[in-house]
């Protein structure tokens, strides 16, 4: 079953991946390949960006890349530091979306909203895995480039669509 409440004919559960630290060193060669020189911060809608957001920043600081990492909470604070953001943004940033794994794209436009809501800008929409297909012509539509680290069909699989 999916977020949506949909079924699909296949999963993948890849903070198995992302949550394994060999695991997230191959993720951050993958994302480094693809993440804009310029850019300066990496996350998402909490919990499917945060172990890609938390360890691509952590290795990549390793070797020299300063990316810091943030957390978009799926609903405001109003206790302590409220709103829905959380760790270091600003409207300086040039930012890096990512997600585990994406289907129809929605929590991660709904964290585009929210960064560009804080005057930042999106540089690239980067899952790991895009099992879904759909998110490319959004994010072309929104005029961001979009670069999934593997996609349903380098797996084997068909795309499971809207």
């Amino acid at each position: 079953m999916l977020k949506s409440g949909r079924s699909s004919t296949w999963f993948i559960d890849s903070k198995q991946t992302a949550c394994d630290p060999l695991g997230i060193q191959l993720v951050t060669d993958a994302a480094l390949a693809v993440i804009p020189r310029d850019a300066t911060a990496i996350g998402g809608l909490t919990l499917g960006a945060d172990p890609v957001a938390y360890g691509v920043a952590a290795v990549a600081a390793t070797r020299g890349r300063n990316l810091h990492s943030f957390s978009i909470r799926k609903e405001a604070k109003d206790h302590g530091v409220t709103g829905r953001l959380a760790g270091p943004l600003t409207a300086a940033d040039r930012v890096v979306v990512t997600e585990d794994t994406v289907t129809r794209g929605t929590s991660l436009f709904e964290a585009v909203q929210v960064v560009q809501s804080i005057g930042a800008e999106v540089v690239l929409i980067m899952p790991l895995v895009d099992r879904g297909g759909t998110c490319a012509a959004m994010a072309a539509d929104a005029g961001i480039e979009y670069r999934p680290l593997v996609t349903a069909v380098d797996l084997g699989f068909q795309y499971e669509g809207p």
